[in-house]
């Protein structure tokens, strides 16, 4: 049998009207919305906080046919309906060859942003609601992953609990909070200690730094370009406060995935993290039992989602392979839809069947709980396009 195919890290694409119809009475008028400007729709929410435009979290398959085009300006008229019309959703999944996906917000990533927790909560249970809907329309194919607000870690709990009793297969924080409240710090312990006993999975997705402005400043500047290639830096350091604070060692079961920013990096930062933990004990103040080591934590407990690294599937043996799970992006802007296939075939080549099929499906069923063995999710060969149906 061929490998399963499931992307890792897809998305929904909001409906324009979600907040204004589902949000809590008392937070109506401050929901988010789609307003055009200039002749382009940008995210806004309050009286007139810009978040962002759409254009990068929509518009795929331009990369394919005039990657000159893409910016962050868009219409809501030029998004894949599949991103809120969860038949069409499963129809773009035939087209692309993908069997299942575990599926992420687009214009909710701009939310961690708000300096209001209370309209965060609120934005992300209204959110939180209609991702499980859309997800019940097949949800032996669609996994949804719940958005947690964690500026109160008792209401950020009883979040993840009421995700979990919605059918949502895992949940996303803030790639990187406040300064003073990084994820070394004992207040977050009730939450791990949750996550690991509903069995739920926490995401780091890219563009969801709970602080001020993603990128640069202004409305052209260098710093985009810069950010943008060095995006990596911070759920790098949220993931070694993670490790290095023991919180792996207390809950052995807590998975966390760091989902689109690659896999490249990742060898340096665990040699990096062992050579710390080895060398320098006045800074690696927290000791771990057993002889176990920085990068032990990162191969039990860290799964890496990508879309395309030939560099990363050359260090595999370095990273894990157990440790990597491929994600389409769909239907955002450097997606690999309706391509996915052939990237596939092109950067995996020459990679054993067995790590293949675990790269492209194997890890993320079993992360996410896709029953494989089940008729329903067989795949075509990789290189193969599939057919609409």
């Amino acid at each position: 049998m061929p490998p399963v195919v499931l992307s890792s890290d897809s998305h929904v694409f909001e409906p324009a009207d979600l907040w204004q119809t589902r949000i809590d009475a008392a937070f109506r008028d401050r929901a988010p919305r789609i307003q055009r400007i200039d002749g382009a729709d940008q995210i806004v929410v309050e009286a007139d906080q810009i978040l962002s435009g759409i254009g990068l979290i929509s518009n795929a398959g331009a990369r394919f046919e005039a990657p000159e085009t893409i910016s962050a300006q868009g219409r809501l008229e030029d998004v894949h309906t599949g991103g809120w019309d969860p038949a069409q959703h499963l129809k773009d999944m035939a087209l692309d060859g993908v069997a299942g996906e575990v599926l992420y917000p687009s214009q909710g990533l701009f939310y961690f942003r708000l300096a209001d927790g209370l309209l965060m909560s609120a934005i992300f249970r209204a959110y939180n609601d209609w991702l499980a809907e859309f997800c019940r329309t097949d949800p032996a194919r669609l996994k949804g992953i719940a958005m947690i607000n964690l500026d109160d870690v008792t209401d950020g709990i009883g979040e993840l609990e009421r995700a979990a009793r919605l059918g949502l297969a895992g949940a996303m924080i803030t790639e990187y909070p406040l300064e003073h409240r990084r994820y070394d710090q004992p207040e977050y312990e009730p939450f791990w200690a949750a996550a690991a006993s509903l069995g739920l999975p926490l995401s780091l997705h890219t563009a969801t730094r709970r602080q001020g402005k993603i990128r640069g400043f202004g409305e052209q500047t260098l710093r985009d370009a810069s950010s943008r290639s060095t995006k990596a830096f911070y759920p790098a350091l949220s993931m070694c406060d993670l490790i290095f604070s023991g919180v792996f060692e207390r809950h052995p079961r807590l998975t966390l995935a760091i989902v689109e920013f690659e896999l490249a990096w990742a060898p340096h930062v665990l040699s990096a993290m062992d050579y710390t933990y080895r060398e320098r004990h006045g800074e690696a103040i927290y000791r771990f039992r057993d002889g176990m080591v920085p990068s032990d934590f990162f191969r039990r407990n860290v799964v890496l989602s990508f879309q395309e690294d030939a560099v990363g599937i050359r260090l595999r043996d370095v990273i894990g392979v157990d440790n990597m799970m491929w994600g389409s992006d769909y239907p955002h802007s450097e997606s690999t839809f309706p391509q996915s296939r052939k990237i596939l075939a092109e950067i995996l080549a020459g990679v054993p069947d067995d790590e293949r099929a675990r790269i492209v499906g194997g890890n993320t069923a079993r992360v996410y709980g896709f029953d494989v063995a089940d008729q329903y999710i067989t795949s075509p060969p990789l290189g193969d396009r599939v057919a609409p149906t």
